[in-house]
């Protein structure tokens, strides 16, 4: 039988489902590993070819160790929470959950067909009431929770309570809000339960504040950093303003040295951990305090009432350059800082007040990127300078973030390139304070040289006068020596219907955390997954949704739900553990297999998660270490990010008329240049090595019925072009059509085939042919020319050995290193090797069978049957051992010539001698035949080289 990729295909697909073949259990005496995908979001366009490539990988690789004796956890689930479905739900009225649950089963349709070897019997689904009861469960521990800066770790808040009770806020260092209160343990003890709960909530790892957030109106939500590109939202692009909200909030930033040092402790791609040390952004320097001259504050009513006793005549500015503070010319605070109110004369009021409402057009990641466009309002105020008491003018401009560090900047043009373009566009100072500057044409940021008119630091280096310069400001108790960081703490709520409803309630406005014997908080029915007329958001429609409890004492009371859900991040935050433990209903995951399995060996998954799964994966991972849920500091070991197959689109020529029209004749890519023409993207599927199939292309749509060509030797060649691939531009590639015509093997290995794993590369299925006809080589090994399976019980050759223990070293090596391109090439080179040595042993193609096994699972399954051995046990056999002495080079084949034509090569041993070669060629049978009887007048014969025969 030739290979009926397809039958045998759906055999084994169908085989391992029924058998259960991948199923792993949580104790083994093997050892363990942990292989991981990132899960996707199962959006209803379902997969393309390029969405694979990290599955066919991790697959290779699971497949792979569990020959090598190893107990491989491979699992698979779905991110399914999201906008798509959401938005699809506010259009036509059907549920999320429909649309979700219909995404999925053509995801797991599609997976199956590629031949995984995931265990299904761990699939988790985020949106699943099941899987989200936990991620509310880990949401009220973190709020239960504060971060002691002297263990460095999360601890119960109950041990806070405990020391306020004993010693009041004396002594503790704790990660929180910057308007903590101070007060004694008897002080404590006199608040009331609300005031203590307001207190609490400042030292909380999740908590209510209000906060500077994306705000789409379009899509009615808070939208994360990353979910806004150049002002609009990433999805739809709708546009985002900043606005100030009460959102929840997780205290990431209690984790940002942890989060930083832990970088170097795996093995990551260095580009993505660089983005997370950026991201983090840790600098050490000063914090510097600016009063307020007191004649510019315009404090009453409840702009007073709302700030702190002391700041409303105070800017606070984080430096890492304290060394240039008589270099400061301006202050430069950001558009929503609370001062900006208090400072803003009534001469500026106008000003001020339109600059706001353009900044709040701008998402912050646009705010910083934007380094050329000069921009900012003078506060009509003015600040001391505290070392010299220069006045210094008070602007806002929106390169300055209410979020990261005191949201305000001490501006020295002299030093910094962006406060000296200020300066220049709005004629303000630009004050030397180094001899070694040059500040003619632009800002010099150099640390050479002595300082000048910088007061009692004149005259010092820069190792000198940073220490003068603390010192001082410590002295004046107008600063003092600080680290900061540019992370800032995470925004956990979205004003959406489609998300893991918060297990909070409010009583006197203040957040309660409901019975954990209540999870899961099920998200309720609503008509519509619209905000509510009067702003709320969707789940303010659901009807009767509230929390009833009896107090302690009795009484009965009724709280509103939380009315936000959980951001997009929630559930894929810890989702590796639910794997290691998936239908546990008493715990996200059972001890015992968490000790198992520990953490991930191998995650695959892209860098555009660097600085938001990636990152609040390690947060919560770490949180979870330090109330001893879970033993490892970090989630994942190895992280690789595969690169994108990128469409290669083709491209038609429609001519144009005189008048600057489109007709509807379409001239070829080679005459295209004779015509006045315009380009227009074709659809690939009906495109083959870039020649244009005419008839599909006319039934493609109705106006193309009556096309007409200009063709090249009577064919349409289309141009083409490589570009990202998106039904847009119509380059998708279905995995489901190359399935069907080639077979689920020749696209893992195609896959493969098509570069580097972590590179981008183009997809081509110009060379898909090639691979697929290595698979029938391949088969026709086991097979005579009528298909009869003649594999034999002979010893083999050298040769033979040779050629499979080449294969069995560049494999292993491959695999080892995640160079799988190149051993695909090696397969094909060995399998010509075995075809031209007219290899059909047993113990050869056993082997091969094996190494080939993890890129290729179906035609390796069938062949392994087919040897006789019991079906479904090649998953488990053991990956052939290489014998490098099969690779030594003790014979030689030697080209064999008769009067200097070459006519055969002999395998001739390297250690004979000249006379014992000569007999061995000439008794040859096939060195005879082409003699045909003639007599030989001499043998040439150079050793390692060349044998020739003179007649």
């Amino acid at each position: 039988m030739d290979y009926q990729f397809r039958d045998l295909e759906n055999k084994w697909q169908k085989f391992w489902a029924e058998n259960q073949t991948f199923k792993v259990e949580n104790n083994s005496p093997k050892p363990k590993y942990y292989v991981l995908d990132m899960f996707p979001y199962p959006s209803g366009a379902g997969l393309h070819v390029g969405h694979p490539l990290g599955y066919i990988a991790s697959d290779i690789f699971s497949r792979y160790k569990r020959l090598k004796g190893f107990n491989v956890l491979h699992p698979m689930g779905y991110d399914s929470f999201g906008l798509p479905a959401e938005q699809y739900a506010i259009q036509t009225g059907q549920h999320p959950a429909i649309t979700t649950e219909t995404n999925i089963n053509r995801y797991r349709e599609q997976l199956d067909n590629i031949g995984f070897s995931f265990d299904w019997s761990r699939e988790v689904r985020t949106s699943d009431p099941s899987y989200y009861k936990w991620s509310q469960w880990i949401f009220m521990q973190l709020f239960n929770s504060w971060y002691n800066v002297v263990s460095d770790k999360a601890e119960p808040i109950e041990e806070l309570v405990r020391k306020f009770e004993e010693s009041g806020s004396a002594n503790i260092k704790a990660v929180a809000d910057d308007d903590i209160s101070v007060f004694s343990a008897e002080e404590w003890k006199q608040k009331t339960d609300e005031d203590k709960q307001r207190e609490l909530l400042k030292y909380r790892l999740t908590y209510l504040r209000e906060s500077t957030v994306n705000w789409c109106p379009a899509l009615g939500t808070v939208l994360a950093n990353d979910e806004v590109k150049d002002g609009v939202s990433e999805r739809g692009g709708y546009p985002v303003e900043q606005k100030k909200m009460m959102q929840w909030s997780m205290r990431i930033t209690a984790y940002a040295d942890r989060l930083l040092k832990g970088l170097d402790t795996i093995d990551w791609p260095e580009p993505l951990k660089e983005m997370q040390r950026n991201w983090i952004g840790k600098s050490i320097g000063a914090l510097i305090k600016f009063q307020v001259e007191s004649s510019n504050l315009k404090v009453k009513g409840e702009i007073a009432h709302n700030l702190q006793p002391t700041t409303h005549n105070t800017i606070e500015v984080f430096t890492t350059r304290v060394d240039t503070i008589f270099g400061v010319s301006f202050l430069v605070i950001a558009p929503e800082h609370e001062l900006v109110k208090v400072l803003t004369t009534d001469e500026q009021q106008d000003d001020i007040n339109n600059y706001i409402s353009l900044t709040k057009k701008k998402s912050e990641l646009d705010r910083m990127a934007d380094t050329k466009t000069v921009s900012g309002a003078f506060t009509g105020s003015y600040a001391i300078n505290p070392l010299n008491g220069a006045k210094i003018p008070v602007w806002i401009a929106d390169y300055v973030l209410a979020g990261y560090g005191t949201g305000a900047v001490m501006a020295v043009p002299s030093g910094d390139q962006r406060d000296y373009l200020f300066a220049q566009h709005f004629n303000l100072p630009i004050i030397q304070i180094l001899d070694s500057q040059n500040i003619e044409k632009e800002a010099d940021p150099t640390k050479e040289g002595k300082y000048v008119n910088s007061d009692f630091i004149n005259g010092l280096s820069y190792a000198e006068a940073v220490p003068s310069v603390i010192q001082k400001l410590e002295e004046l108790e107008a600063g003092k020596a600080k680290v900061n960081f540019r992370i800032r703490d995470a925004i956990f709520g979205r004003q959406r219907y489609w998300g893991e409803p918060v297990p909070v309630y409010f009583k006197d406005n203040l957040p309660h955390l409901i019975d954990e014997s209540d999870l899961p908080l099920v998200l309720p029915e609503v008509d519509k997954y619209l905000p509510t007329e009067s702003g709320e958001p969707p789940l303010g429609r659901a009807e009767g949704w509230h929390y009833s409890k009896v107090s302690p004492s009795g009484e009965s009371f009724v709280g509103s739900y939380e009315l936000s859900t959980m951001p997009g991040w929630a559930g894929s935050s810890w989702y590796w553990f639910r794997y290691m433990d998936a239908q546990n209903d008493s715990a996200f995951a059972d001890k015992k297999a968490i000790e198992y399995w520990k953490d991930v060996d191998l995650y695959i998954g892209g860098s555009e998660h660097a600085t938001g799964h990636l990152l609040y994966s390690r947060f919560w991972n770490k949180a979870l270490k330090d109330l001893g849920y879970v033993i490892e500091e970090e989630p994942f070991k190895k992280l690789i990010n595969q690169g994108m197959i990128q469409g290669r689109s083709n491209f038609m020529y429609r001519l144009i008329d005189e008048e600057g029209k489109g007709t509807n004749t379409f001239v070829s890519y080679g005459l295209k240049d004779q015509y006045k023409t315009t380009a227009l993207h074709v659809d690939v599927n009906i495109v083959e090595n870039d020649i244009l199939n005419l008839d599909k292309f006319k039934e493609s749509r109705e106006e193309y019925a009556n096309a007409e060509f200009i063709l090249e030797s009577g064919k349409y060649i289309c141009g083409h072009e490589v570009e990202k691939m998106s039904k847009s531009k119509f380059n998708v590639v279905n995995p489901d059509d190359i399935i069907e015509r080639y077979g689920a093997d020749t696209l893992r290995l195609y896959e493969m085939f098509l570069g580097p794993l972590e590179q981008s590369k183009p997809w081509n299925t110009n060379g898909i042919e090639g691979v697929f006809k290595f698979l029938r080589k391949f088969w026709k090994l086991f097979h005579d020319d009528q298909f009869n399976f003649i594999v034999s019980n002979d010893e083999p050759s050298k040769a033979e050995y040779k050629a499979l223990h080449k294969i069995i070293r560049k494999v292993e090596e491959d695999i080892e290193r995640f160079s799988f391109n190149t051993s695909v090439s090696s397969f094909m080179i060995c399998v010509n090797e075995l075809t031209d040595l007219k290899s059909n042993k047993r113990i050869i193609l056993q082997d091969l069978v094996k190494v080939l096994n993890p890129y290729a699972p179906h035609i390796t399954e069938e062949l392994w049957a087919l040897l006789g051995n019991e079906p479904g046990t090649l998953t488990y056999a053991d990956f052939p051992k290489f014998n490098p002495d099969y690779l030594v080079e003790n014979e030689f084949a030697y080209p064999v010539s008769i009067n200097g034509k070459t006519k055969m090569n002999l395998n001739i041993s390297l250690a004979l001698d000249n006379k014992e070669v000569e007999k061995l060629v000439l008794e040859n049978s096939d060195v005879q035949r082409y003699l045909d009887g003639k007599a030989v007048k001499k043998m040439i014969y150079v050793k390692g080289k060349i044998v020739n025969i003179v007649v």
